[in-house]
């Protein structure tokens, strides 16, 4: 399932909070989120986009949802635990935590791509770079 493709400017006062914040977020956040959630119906279902890890791993992270578009956009941000399912290959022993927050809708985040990201990543591929890499 591809990627959401929902973008929204965070209001000013969320902004603000996550500036002000003594978490170990961004320092400078992006002044827009985009939805990280697999494509979903726009009329029911809420965007979701992940802004501050919490105060520990385990610990609710703070998330903004929104519904709608300008001006009819209803928002708003919430510390919600982590999606509690794990995904095990029994055959390569790699055990994976779904990276959405708890009762998302529709997919695991492992199920979701990011065209978009998958194509960064490609670039950023070791032994990529135009004249080699900087390191052994």
């Amino acid at each position: 399932m591809l990627q959401c493709t929902a973008v929204t400017a965070l209001p000013p006062e969320d902004l603000l909070r996550l500036l002000a914040s003594d978490t170990d977020g961004p320092a400078e956040p992006e002044p827009y989120v985009l939805c990280e959630l697999g494509a979903h119906d726009d009329q029911g279902t809420e965007h979701a986009a992940y802004l501050v890890p919490g105060r520990t791993p385990d610990s609710p992270a703070l998330w903004f949802f929104w519904t709608g578009s300008e001006p009819e956009r209803a928002h708003r941000t919430a510390y919600v635990p982590w999606c509690p399912v794990i995904l095990r290959q029994i055959e390569t022993g790699i055990v994976r935590r779904c990276t959405y927050f708890d009762r998302h809708p529709a997919s695991h985040s492992w199920d979701v791509a990011d065209p978009l990201g998958d194509l960064v990543a490609e670039r950023l591929a070791f032994g990529d770079a135009p004249k080699g890499d900087p390191y052994p």
